[in-house]
């Protein structure tokens, strides 16, 4: 429910100004990631591959992108092999295949042995899957003479904000989408993601769920998972005092921060219902590159690259490629090009005071808010990146010629004959 999980954003900004004790002890990176990636990354070889720059030790900004860059090459090459005690289960509660799914899933997880014991992992599904008959909580923790009772948990959006260490290992049932949401669920710190491919399309989700039992004992077993850090965006929204959209946030600064929003996929700021098209000042690291005459603006990750900014001209990137993509939507001259930039700008779109009329931001398809004259968005490489279990080594190229028939024809030319 979109609403509790807005409440529970506004509710974690309130207290993210007293961190947990997790939370500390992942700040001693320079990029914050799950903790239990500390015994597979050399923090000490990170902070000396970004030292050596004397432009790099001066920019917080690129110390975070190189960072980010530096661990996520430390973890493709060495494999996790640490105990997974808790899973979360993400899957969409209203949709009766998946619900039992869910149900064989987390069943075989609590009553398959491991680590020396006779029982299996602790599990936690959504809670609304708490009184769902299909699902059927109180017969799976009857079971056994109730030796489960204890290892079936609920999380909410509030946990998942709260105390995303909880958390081993994160399993999406379902498409896409379902990644997405787990995205937006973890504004911070991300557990790793395992994605089972049960949607339309499946970029991100390159595990088959008819043999999840193989790849679960191989990842929770002796192989352990290789982990890619997939990067994010850290966007903001700035209001000033003379935009159009009143707030009582902005009637009492200059321009002051609204809200921010991590982005596993890309941020939207199109024109809306207006039939105006949108004016819009793009500025990096504060210096005014162009103004924009278009419908619209999309700014992704390489991991979105497969999504709107495909749709609209945009390149396919591959998501070790550090980049920020920028495609404009239906530009208003020919020369307006998509473009790769550095991952380590901050970019500024602002709504300039003479323009017609003002603008929508949408993150990762939520959260879409309405810009007045005047108001910015700010965007940058995030410190927190998104972990995904990485199936094989060349799954991108897979899932792209799976989804998309890349370079794929329909019959192959005849060869010579004689």
């Amino acid at each position: 429910d979109m609403h509790e999980l807005e409440a529970a954003v506004h509710q974690f900004k309130f207290r993210s100004e007293t961190p947990s004790i997790a939370r500390l002890a992942a700040l001693t990176s320079p990029c914050y990631f799950h903790k239990r990636f500390g015994d597979a990354v050399d923090i000490d070889k990170v902070l000396e591959e970004i030292k050596g720059d004397d432009q790099l030790s001066h920019s917080r900004l690129m110390q975070t992108a190189a960072s980010v860059r530096e661990v996520s090459r430390q973890l493709q090459r060495r494999p996790l092999k640490r105990a997974v005690r808790n899973v979360m289960v993400v899957t969409k509660a209203r949709d009766n295949a998946l619900v039992r799914l869910t149900r064989e899933l987390t069943e075989w997880l609590v009553a398959t042995p491991r680590y020396g014991r006779e029982v299996g992992v602790n599990v936690w599904v959504d809670s609304k899957l708490r009184k769902s008959r299909r699902f059927g909580a109180e017969g799976l923790v009857e079971k056994e003479g109730g030796r489960y009772r204890e290892m079936l948990r609920f999380w909410t959006p509030a946990l998942c904000l709260e105390q995303p260490e909880l958390f081993d290992l994160v399993i999406t049932l379902g498409g896409d989408g379902t990644v997405l949401f787990t995205s937006w669920l973890f504004q911070r710190i991300v557990p790793p993601v395992l994605a089972f491919s049960l949607g339309s399309l499946g970029f991100l989700t390159n595990f088959d769920f008819d043999t999840y039992k193989a790849h679960l004992d191989r990842i929770m077993g002796d192989s352990g998972m290789r982990i890619n850090m997939r990067m994010r965006f850290t966007c903001t929204v700035y209001r000033s005092a003379a935009s159009s959209i009143s707030t009582a946030a902005n009637s009492a600064a200059a321009s002051t921060a609204s809200e921010t929003h991590e982005v596993l996929n890309e941020i939207v700021i199109d024109r809306g219902p207006s039939s105006y098209i949108s004016s819009l000042d793009l500025y990096a690291n504060d210096e005014l590159l162009t103004r924009i005459s278009a419908d619209g603006i999309i700014l992704s990750t390489p991991t979105g690259s497969t999504a709107y900014s495909l749709s609209a001209g945009g390149s396919l990137v591959h998501p070790d490629i550090p980049a920020i993509l920028l495609t404009p939507i239906c530009p208003h001259t020919l020369s307006f090009r998509p473009m790769l930039l550095n991952d380590d700008m901050a970019l500024k779109v602002a709504i300039p005071a003479s323009g017609r009329g003002g603008a929508f931001v949408s993150f990762d398809g939520k959260g879409r808010v309405e810009l007045g004259r005047g108001d910015e968005v700010v965007v940058r490489a995030s410190q927190y990146p998104f972990p995904t279990v990485m199936g094989q080594p060349l799954e991108w190229f897979d899932s792209i010629s799976r989804t998309l028939r890349w370079n794929t024809r329909a019959a192959e030319q005849k060869g010579w004959a004689g």
